[in-house]
């Protein structure tokens, strides 16, 4: 679910609406101690006491469940027993609550994440939505249940970045995260298999993920990916090797000191005149004792071509429109453009249509779009139908998208433009805003054209294509089956387009 579990008390407490942590992160270590009584000597440490690390490098892999005491979804998935189900069928061997055929590959770890009322609400039903430790009388929870001081738990928060409740990842024993969500106990079980098994090699290297940048401008391009000592031993050395079409395009080399389960990552030499595509990374060492996570595949897209370098930012974010924001940069990385961050949210049943913004560049060069949804889940659908669009002055998408993760980027090169295209067409949009009709005027010269009324995202209203026109002319459109918001008029002449916006009421 999105901010609406967010309390005003969590805000306070200074955790940030940012994205959960990326698949393929390393899980940061933590200490929790359980809050129930009867877990007060059951710890790894035999003091009630819980280090993540303990765990993972025991073999187990461990469910993270991050929650808040006041948090109705929370609440629910905990009385849905899934991880009660999971910790007792897999858990410990030995630990109160687990089974006595558990396999043994499981542990789970609860926290109360909210800082700002950990050290006052209790799990055991003193202020909170329910008796958390013992949510029906005599189910009493076996796996530990933490309730840290707000210090520990915001340290917590700011690690995970957590930001909404409840939170539930898959830690592998390899310390890698992945987010699983409301899972049943089955379904939780069935993403274990996806960890790679723990280190028993003296040596293992693997390639971890791709880091280089997705989009590429021109020139060359330099590739980086993440390593991981799977090995019992030190990971002194390593060789990076990329190639494309079965060719080598690109190598890079590791050496140093990594401890099992250690990450570095490795810069690769340059590829010159990179013009984008399919890269496979693979990574060995001597005495390598594995092959199969060797390897990482990665597609690297080139820049679009814009016809213009008059581009048009079309955004239509979902009804959370305070989380989009968005920036063009240049070549070196210099913001010329940017927008949003500080949008109004609207109702729950809506979208926020924000007006398009006209960016001028320089002819010739090449450009990074990014858009940015700090949540991380994109723009589109769930929670509005919200998307965007880059859009030349001469009506040439160069970019489109709205369902992505955190960010969105695309790279495009800007045309060289000449005198004659400089040049615009003579036009006026009355009334605007609009509430019955929108009129389109403009001066034809003995000259083909096409007018439009189109939506943000491109998609053409209604239209009109006239021959050999001369004089002032005006293209009347009927609004009264045009929903309410921010639309573009077009007028197209020999490839020519000229853009105005209009707001229909």
């Amino acid at each position: 679910m999105k901010k609406l579990l967010f309390s005003a008390a969590m805000l306070l407490a200074g955790v940030s609406a940012n994205a959960q942590l990326a698949p393929g992160s390393v899980a940061p270590n933590f200490t929790v101690t359980a809050y129930q009584p009867w877990l007060s000597t059951a710890g790894t440490t035999n003091n009630g006491s819980y280090t993540l690390y303990d765990y993972l490098d025991q073999g187990y892999t461990v469910f993270l469940d991050v929650s808040a005491t006041w948090c109705g979804p929370c609440w629910n998935y905990h009385l849905g027993g899934a991880l009660e189900d999971i910790y007792a069928a897999h858990g410990p061997a030995g630990a109160p609550g687990v089974s006595s055929t558990t396999t043994d590959d499981v542990m789970v770890i609860w926290v109360e994440g909210d800082g700002s009322t950990a050290d006052a609400t209790m799990l055991d039903g003193n202020g909170a939505i329910g008796n958390w430790i013992e949510p029906a009388a005599g189910n009493q929870i076996q796996f530990p249940m933490a309730n840290p001081a707000s210090g520990v738990a915001n340290q917590i928060n700011n690690d995970y970045n957590i930001a909404y409740f409840p939170t539930i990842y898959r830690i592998c024993p390899n310390r890698i995260v992945e987010e699983v969500g409301q899972l049943g106990a089955a379904a939780l079980y069935a993403t274990v298999s996806a960890c790679p098994p723990p280190a028993s090699a003296p040596s293992d290297v693997a390639a971890l993920n791709y880091t280089g940048a997705s989009v590429h401008c021109e020139g060359a391009y330099t590739p980086s990916v993440n390593i991981q000592n799977n090995g019992t031993s030190a990971l002194t050395a390593a060789t990076v090797t990329i190639t494309q079409g079965g060719a080598t395009v690109s190598t890079g080399t590791y050496s140093g000191n990594l401890a099992t389960y250690g990450v570095a990552n490795v810069v690769c030499t340059p590829i010159a005149n990179f013009t984008g595509g399919a890269l496979v990374v693979t990574v060995t060492t001597t005495g390598d004792a594995s092959a199969a996570n060797n390897g990482v595949n990665h597609t690297v897209a080139a820049a679009a071509n814009a016809v213009s370098q008059f581009v048009t930012v079309n955004i239509t974010t979902d009804r959370y429109a305070s989380e989009t924001s968005w920036t063009i940069k240049n070549s070196a990385g210099a913001t010329v453009a940017q927008g949003g961050g500080s949008w109004t949210d609207l109702p729950s049943n809506g979208t926020t249509v924000q007006a398009p913004q006209m960016v001028t560049l320089n002819p010739s060069q090449c450009y990074t779009f990014e858009i940015l949804d700090s949540y991380g889940d994109g723009i589109c659908c769930a929670y509005g139908n919200g998307a965007y669009s880059l859009v030349d002055a001469n009506g040439t998408t160069i970019a489109s998208g709205g369902e992505f993760a955190s960010v969105d980027t695309r790279a495009f090169k800007t045309g060289a433009l000449g005198m004659d295209e400089l040049a615009t067409i003579a036009m006026n949009v009355y009334p605007n805003p609009a509430s019955s009709e929108v009129n389109v005027s403009f001066e034809a010269t003995n000259n083909d054209y096409a007018v439009a009324l189109m939506d943000l995202q491109g998609r053409v209203i209604a239209a009109k294509n006239m021959t050999n026109l001369n004089g002032t002319q005006v293209v009347s459109f009927s609004t009264e089956n045009v929903a309410k918001g921010s639309y573009i008029v077009t007028v197209t002449v020999d490839g020519l387009t000229t853009t105005k916006n209009v707001v229909i009421k």
